[in-house]
């Protein structure tokens, strides 16, 4: 089995430091670096989540001009003080990195779209025309050029933005997969819960989810199944610090 990963790329770059006084100028913490980690996010760790679990991928993004994410980490509370991220936006795809593929080579395709401009709706559309077996999780605005895409994981937030949409669209909302955080996610309007636990950092959450929502499904077609594993994955990474993998 081989999955197919299409969307925007960064690197998720952490430096872990300490705070030990306020600075005198202004009433911000002074910050002493200590350690960096650096990582691939967004469509990359969806692959490297893939990886984790055993199963062959490709990678399709905007590896020429990658976006990074730095944040900036008290290390004994592990409280985000600063993010700042370089560059809000990236090229487009090349429209023969989408045609030029065997789409028969891939049992699944999963469509990581952070909406930075690397994926148009018209992209994800044809995308989902190429492969009948196509899993999105956008930032966009949902429409009819969704409309064959065969799951859709999208968070509460995002749910509320296309809220209105859905109340009208019963065959759209068929497709949802709701993440909910500590609330677990909810699909076809039944609340699947999650195991609680202590939370670290859940940046990178949703990227697991939708890897280990994918790679179990291929395997026994149960998307039930396939939610329950990847709450379990979810509950794995939350536990540690920065973007992790399973």
């Amino acid at each position: 089995m081989k999955i197919l990963v299409i969307g925007d790329l960064c690197l998720d770059k952490f430096v872990y430091g300490e705070v030990k006084r306020i600075a005198p100028e202004a009433p911000v913490p002074v910050f002493n670096p200590l350690r960096e980690t650096t990582n691939y996010g967004m469509s990359g760790n969806v692959a490297n989540n893939i990886k984790s679990l055993g199963i062959n991928y490709d990678l399709v993004s905007n590896t020429d001009n990658t976006l990074i994410k730095t944040r900036y980490i008290d290390k004994d509370s592990n409280q985000m003080l600063l993010r700042i991220d370089d560059e809000d936006s990236c090229n487009g795809i090349i429209k023969d990195q989408l045609t030029n593929l065997n789409w028969k080579d891939y049992t699944a395709v999963i469509i990581s779209d952070y909406c930075k401009g690397f994926l148009s709706e018209e992209d994800i559309y044809y995308i989902s025309q190429k492969h009948p077996l196509t899993f999105l999780d956008t930032k966009k605005q949902l429409g009819d050029w969704c409309k064959n895409i065969k799951f859709i994981k999208i968070n509460t937030l995002e749910y509320l933005n296309n809220k209105s949409l859905l109340n009208t669209d019963k065959e759209l909302l068929e497709k949802i997969i709701i993440t909910k955080g500590p609330e677990g996610c909810m699909y076809r309007n039944k609340i699947y819960p999650t195991q609680e636990v202590p939370v670290k950092d859940v940046s990178g959450a949703g990227d697991t989810f939708i890897a280990a929502l994918v790679t179990d499904y291929i395997t026994d077609k149960n998307i039930i199944q396939a939610i329950n594993f990847a709450q379990k994955c979810t509950t794995i990474v939350v536990q540690k610090p920065g973007v992790a993998t399973i």
